[in-house]
């Protein structure tokens, strides 16, 4: 690694204050391995250079693409000579970046392809809203109803019981939990990457309403990429800088 300090020291309240940072935010980062081990001066103070500045620049630019702990093992790995490490840690979040694309994906085509309401054949109204069944839902669709007590375990529907009968009763919302959860399975998904969907669908309110949890889930993938985007050029100037 060749010495890019020219001659030049940065002591850390500098260092600090080019970046919105404490002093001893600065000092934790280079104890975590963040930042290379600072030269000390005859008194014993840090003594930082322009190449700590540059390795702050890219853990910051690294901590909104890919997280903080990946961040941190990025420059960990870097720091110790290891960057084929620090390169297998970014491709990770990469495909995480593109699984999250892909279940997206597969969100917006299941709530497409769900199809109308149940139609009266299905599910009995009783004093009003409909209520539909277990051996009803799943023959609507088309799956046994051993699956929907399964999906229920997993929390994917989360149906009410008959205070009479203690039977299984399914309203609409869980319905329509029934019907995403259905098209989800079809398209691969495993329940345990399904609940959290679901969850979220709840939460929203229904199906309409999260449209635009659809739309902020976008832009959050969107400001992902482009943080990946800053956070690859702030990596590979440390990596030329440290030669």
């Amino acid at each position: 690694m060749r010495n890019p300090q020219n001659g030049r020291q940065l002591r850390p309240i500098d260092l600090a204050r080019g970046h919105g940072l404490s002093t001893q935010a600065v000092r934790n980062y280079e104890d975590a391995g963040i930042l290379p081990v600072a030269d000390r001066t005859p008194s014993g103070y840090r003594a930082y250079t322009p190449l700590h500045a540059r390795a702050l620049d890219a853990f910051l630019a690294l901590v909104p693409a890919h997280g903080h702990g990946t961040a941190t093992s990025v420059m960990r790995a870097v720091n110790q000579g290891e960057t084929d490490e620090a390169l297998r840690l970014i491709d990770e979040s990469h495909a995480r970046l593109l699984d999250d694309r892909r279940t997206l994906r597969a969100v917006e085509r299941a709530l497409r392809d769900l199809p109308p309401a149940i139609g009266s054949g299905t599910g009995a109204a009783v004093g009003g809203p409909r209520r539909t069944f277990v051996g009803a839902l799943a023959a609507e669709l088309g799956i046994r109803p051993a699956t929907l007590r399964k999906w229920e375990r997993a929390g994917l529907v989360n149906p009410r019981r008959d205070p009479l009968t203690g039977y299984r009763v399914y309203d609409e919302a869980d319905v329509r939990d029934a019907r995403l959860a259905h098209q989800l399975r079809r398209g691969g998904h495993l329940p345990a990457q399904i609940a959290p969907l679901i969850a979220q669908v709840r939460s929203a309110g229904g199906l309409e309403p999260l449209e635009a949890v659809l739309g902020g889930w976008h832009e959050r993938l969107s400001a992902r990429g482009r943080a990946m985007l800053t956070g690859a050029a702030e990596l590979e100037a440390y990596l030329r800088e440290r030669g």
